[in-house]
């Protein structure tokens, strides 16, 4: 059975943590998780194609920012990718800017088009399967317009996991956000936080779009139930997620991120 986690990373990173009456506070540094030149540090997953192997250049490095392309592809087909960083994360604050790009691949699904996002307390690229489409995690998902109507950015979506939100535990896969419509083409500034009390709070352009918490892994979710009973097997029935991986998503429509940095979160009692 494959692990949720790297090995080396597996004991420290999802362990349950008893942090209730803890404060916390904010390491001063921000650090930067990509160097603005390569890709050294992260790893592709690209459905049908293991892991490190990126398919294509689905993602390059342009002009200071880390591109998804499409330049190589005549047609989409369903090869939903994700970018990991070779770090797992447990408490921390994250911040980039992204904008969306024109035009997605002719065979783009309607809903993917414009759609891409930031996964995060995520199973690593090692652990997913050969086709498996999208990592087990949350998701601060990244709308693009499409058309005239409005289309909020910063929903939060969770393959294979489930969150709470206001203290009800969510039964859908995707749950809207409070976010502006921005046009594509406009660099946008996106921030998550997640403290030591499991609270998860998103921000685009520094407003406050969606709050939850209590994430864990959910048998039962309609898009990823089988890999996530996977995992709950592997980690001995233990449901709650504390800790994982950072992956950039492609989803058949080209975007940018750029400045890309981590703020570590320390507990203090």
């Amino acid at each position: 059975m494959r692990e949720f986690l790297r090995p080396a990373a597996h004991v420290v990173c999802l362990a349950v943590l008893v942090l209730a009456g803890s404060q916390a506070h904010a390491d001063a540094r921000w650090r930067p998780i990509f160097d603005g030149k390569s890709l050294k540090g992260w790893t592709p997953k690209i459905v049908g194609h293991p892991a490190g192997e990126n398919f294509q250049n689905t993602f390059i490095v342009k002009d200071g920012a880390i591109q998804v392309s499409y330049a190589g592809y005549e047609m989409f087909g369903a090869r939903f990718g994700h970018l990991f960083y070779k770090t797992p994360f447990s408490t921390y604050r994250l911040r980039f800017n992204y904008r969306v790009l024109e035009p997605s691949l002719p065979d783009t699904p309607g809903w993917a088009r414009g759609n891409s996002g930031v996964m995060f307390h995520s199973q690593s690229a090692e652990s997913m399967t050969l086709n498996q489409p999208f990592p087990v995690s949350v998701e601060f998902q990244i709308l693009g317009a499409d058309g005239p109507k409005p289309r909020p950015t910063g929903a939060v979506c969770t393959p294979g996991v489930s969150i709470t939100i206001s203290g009800v535990r969510q039964s859908i896969h995707c749950t809207n956000s409070s976010g502006p419509t921005i046009p594509n083409g406009t660099w946008t500034a996106l921030e998550l936080e997640i403290q030591p009390d499991g609270q998860v709070t998103e921000k685009i352009n520094g407003v406050v779009v969606h709050r939850y918490a209590d994430i864990a892994l959910d048998p039962a979710d309609p898009m990823a139930a089988v890999d996530a009973r996977r995992l709950i097997a592997g980690r001995g029935g233990v449901l709650p997620v504390t800790a994982g991986y950072i992956a950039l998503q492609s989803e058949g429509h080209p975007i940018e991120f750029k400045d890309i940095e981590v703020q570590v979160i320390r507990s203090s009692r």
